[in-house]
């Protein structure tokens, strides 16, 4: 056997869900997949990885065991059974499971390496009669194996997964071949878990094949990191543009009187109430589209680049209420005006009122200030701000790390989802992601906001006259996105070494 081609054999009992997995790690589809024993029928050989030194790393999908019992029980009565079983003759037809069960046992006699196990893991481990059996055959063999825990449902949070683990390497322990027990579920799994599986097998490999296959998990990694980084571009791109989009709304004035702020504020009943409070509304519905055809299209984008099908759904993706609240420079005699008639509600919000301007949104609006202002609806999502050029509204800083959040967890549900579950849909995270994702967000929030400060300064052509651009900010706000999905995933998907 060439020291540069490394086999492994995928093997289980009969549907435990082989070939689903086979999909996932090949990304694309191969075999047939049905809910039923013995789909697989024939041993095939499907090439992971290979690098320009000519070192391959193959994947055999094997058929399933079958009547692991029997199997057993015949083999015990032989001095050398594994030999005796592979030279006889099996009716493929009239003893459909002893048959199939020779071919698998035959290629990992003859072709593997090591031996992926599939278990199901959604069974509790005592109830699985078959795994005796199958492993007393697996120990006569000899090679080493690594049992991978499949269909172990919703991601849940490390500390429940390690709990099932160690339920099943408890069990496992008294077998001599079993090497390692590791989580990579055939239809939810992360590409973090394939590098930790792909290392757990080096550890299994004769000192003269170690260089060889070093080079093809380096071109694993490089693969896998191409499609990380890639997808950090989709989300930095979506966040930057959303930064600097603006909206310039017809000319207002605001004088010093609590009425003039009530009717920048679409809050009032003179004659020009309506048409301000119509402006916003039209203002925000374009952020809105642009915001929603910009998300759909990166989710198409993260699809392709995990080589999954489907396309982004076509339901309102976003999920943040988008009303309007407003950032509105204001001299000293207007914030002693406002400071009156709200009651002194702005205490603690540790906003400079005459210098920095009075915001009103980002979770800070409190009853007293909506009661003051005659019940106005105003919600967070977007600044309005008076400049040189107009008034403009754009999205605000919280806002955006809010869009930040919602992007990270359809990358995870991405990255998340096998192939072998088909096409790619959308679907409720697990509980525990959203405050996770939040969480690290709001830590890396002060250099999040720092990657497009200065964007206030107006645009013409796509170009902040800050000499911002949607290209810079992507750039500088890439890498701080990039650490945060990194610990991220370091925390959903922790290494489990035995």
């Amino acid at each position: 056997m060439s020291e540069a081609r490394i086999s492994l054999s995928l093997i289980s009992h009969t549907n435990a869900g082989k070939t689903t997995l086979a999909r996932t790690l090949l990304g694309r589809d191969v075999g047939e997949v049905r809910d039923a024993p013995h789909v697989t029928v024939d041993v095939n050989a499907y090439t992971l990885i290979s690098t320009p030194e000519g070192d391959e790393l193959t994947l055999w999908d094997t058929p399933g065991f079958g009547d692991s019992a029997r199997l057993a029980k015949r083999l015990r009565q032989h001095g050398n059974p594994i030999g005796w079983f592979v030279g006889q003759v099996w009716d493929r037809f009239r003893d459909r499971s002893m048959w199939f069960t020779q071919q698998a046992v035959s290629n990992v006699r003859d072709q593997a390496d090591v031996v992926l196990y599939l278990v199901n893991a959604s069974e509790e481990p005592a109830d699985a009669g078959y795994l005796e059996p199958e492993f007393a055959v697996l120990e006569w063999i000899g090679k080493p194996v690594v049992v991978l825990l499949n269909q172990t449902g919703r991601s849940r949070p490390a500390a429940e997964e390690a709990a099932e683990h160690e339920r099943w390497r408890s069990l496992l322990a008294g077998y001599r071949v079993v090497r390692a027990v590791l989580p990579l579920d055939a239809f939810a799994r992360c590409w973090v878990q394939e590098i930790t599986l792909l290392q757990e097998v080096g550890k299994m490999l004769p000192a003269e094949r170690g260089a060889a296959y070093a080079r093809l998990v380096d071109a694993w990694q490089a693969r896998r990191e191409a499609q990380f980084e890639a997808s950090m571009a989709v989300l930095a791109e979506t966040l930057a543009r959303a930064a600097l989009d603006l909206e310039i709304l017809p000319e207002t004035r605001l004088t010093g009187t609590l009425r003039d702020l009530k009717r920048a504020l679409g809050v009032g009943r003179d004659a020009h109430a309506g048409d301000a409070k119509d402006d916003k509304a039209h203002a925000v519905q374009a952020l809105g589209a642009r915001i929603d055809s910009d998300l759909q299209a990166g989710l198409d984008r993260l699809i392709a680049i995990h080589e999954l099908e489907g396309h982004a759904s076509e339901e309102l993706l976003r999920r943040i209420a988008l009303t309007v609240s407003i950032e509105a420079p204001v001299n000293e005699r207007k914030a002693a005006l406002m400071g009156g008639a709200v009651s002194g509600a702005l205490t603690g919000l540790g906003v400079d009122i005459a210098h920095a301007g009075l915001t009103l949104g980002a979770g800070m609006l409190t009853g007293a200030v909506v009661g003051a202002l005659g019940g106005a609806g105003i919600a967070r999502g977007v600044n309005m701000a008076r400049g040189r050029r107009g008034t403009t509204l754009r999205w605000d800083d919280s806002f955006l790390c809010e869009l930040l959040v919602t992007s990270l967890l359809r990358y995870l549900a991405v990255a998340h989802y096998g192939r072998g579950r088909g096409e790619w849909r959308e679907t409720e995270y697990p509980a525990f992601w959203p405050p996770l994702v939040s969480q690290a967000v709001a830590a890396a929030k002060a250099g999040l906001i720092a990657t497009w400060s200065g964007r206030e300064g107006g645009r013409e052509s796509g170009v902040e006259a800050s000499g911002l651009a949607p290209g810079r900010v992507a750039t500088a706000v890439r890498p701080v996105i990039a650490e945060i999905a990194r610990k991220l995933l370091a925390e959903l998907y922790p290494a489990t070494p035995d």
